[in-house]
């Protein structure tokens, strides 16, 4: 507990753009958010007032961290579970517990926990010889998608594999290739008295298995669809006992959805909640793991659209320049950036624009990412 406000202390583990803006939620609540940062450049240490360095494989680290802290939550996966467990046994509340994260951490037992529970996904089979591969893929067909069990994220770990390709080194879970219509997120947060808030299915659009649009709420979903699909994250959530903000991706498919990844934290198909939702995903997993009341969900406009910042080619006009020309040719859009250093390809900010039109919405979303990445608001094709 801080003993100047009285109100408790949250330590995140990691100091990436996720505790950056959960530390800015946290600013609004009155409480002190302590950040595990792994460099003094990561996008949280930048801003954050109370930091500790640290390498979140080291319990030592983890421990000191931990100590005055009311909760230990996180901003990414990859905290052995070990460590979480010595933590638990410590005494130190952390949300969500490692019994739950594993389903984050390790595909395959999140593909067995999953089928277990009745929940739709691809057809799927752990791999360990090439021989395997080749029966998986005479009996569902080629391609077939390859991923690996642990550490994957953005499109890496996840390889498409013909008859004659090499196995990847690593440990595997095999799926069969969906016929998807689109991707679709559901974000949903749980305290451990068991309240939960879902928000509105969103669609995912992805390129090179990195995001680079959410619309919110998915465009032309049917009501009775997105419902069993809140419905479906909110099951999961509880079934697995998570304590905090988990997002479920999804693929639509004819007939329903499909339940492709799992992530226990504030997740990048949220962002888009700071402006466009009732209540931000970063001050809901605060509420969640705190065991506040949860905050309203419902979109603040019809349409919201929020694009991914990426890094361009070097040279042309400065950052701040194209801050500038973007903010006097729409005043309407909002921009975060996480305060990385630039590089091609690098997820570096995220826009948000919100409206009546969601065609509207989205271009104008789009020709903002674009200029920030550019410096120019069109392409060669002029869109």
């Amino acid at each position: 507990m801080d003993t100047r406000t009285g109100l408790p202390v949250v330590g995140m583990v990691g100091g990436g753009q996720l505790a950056r803006m959960t530390h800015q939620a946290a600013i609004a609540l009155g409480q002190s958010l302590r950040v595990l940062a792994a460099a003094p450049d990561d996008g949280a240490a930048l801003v954050v007032a109370d930091l500790h360095f640290g390498d979140h494989t080291d319990l030592t680290a983890l421990r000191t961290f931990a100590k005055g802290c009311d909760v230990v939550t996180f901003d990414h996966e990859h905290v052995p579970t070990d460590l979480i467990r010595a933590l638990a046994a410590d005494g130190v509340a952390v949300h969500p517990g490692a019994d739950a994260l594993l389903y984050a951490q390790d595909k395959r037992a999140m593909r067995e926990r999953l089928s277990a529970l009745g929940a739709p996904v691809p057809h799927w089979r752990p791999v360990s010889a090439p021989e395997e591969v080749s029966a998986f893929g005479d009996e569902v067909g080629w391609p077939v998608v390859a991923k690996a069990v642990r550490g994957g994220y953005d499109g890496r770990g996840v390889w498409m594999l013909g008859a004659d390709d090499a196995l990847p080194d690593v440990e595997l879970i095999l799926e069969k290739r969906v016929p998807l219509r689109r991707e679709l997120a559901v974000l949903v947060a749980r305290s451990p008295f068991g309240q939960v808030a879902a928000y509105p299915v969103v669609e995912t659009v992805q390129q090179d298995g990195i995001c680079v649009e959410v619309l919110a709420p998915a465009p032309g979903l049917a009501e009775d669809l997105a419902v069993a699909a809140q419905q479906l994250a909110i099951d999961i959530a509880t079934s697995l006992g998570v304590v905090g903000l988990l997002a479920v991706e999804l693929f639509e498919v004819d007939g329903g959805v499909l339940v492709n990844e799992l992530a226990m934290r504030p997740h990048n198909s949220g962002h888009w909640t700071i402006e466009g939702a009732r209540t931000s995903q970063f001050e809901q997993h605060l509420r969640a793991i705190l065991d506040y009341p949860m905050g309203e969900t419902a979109l603040t406009a019809p349409a919201v659209v929020m694009a991914n910042v990426l890094g361009g080619p070097p040279g042309g006009i400065s950052l701040d320049e194209r801050l500038h020309h973007l903010f006097a040719t729409d005043p309407g859009a909002k921009v975060h950036l996480y305060g990385k250093q630039v590089r091609p390809g690098r997820k570096i900010g995220h826009v948000t624009v919100l409206g009546d039109d969601m065609d509207d919405v989205r271009a104008r979303a789009a020709r903002a990412a674009r200029w920030l990445r550019e410096g120019r608001a069109s392409g060669p094709e002029g869109k």
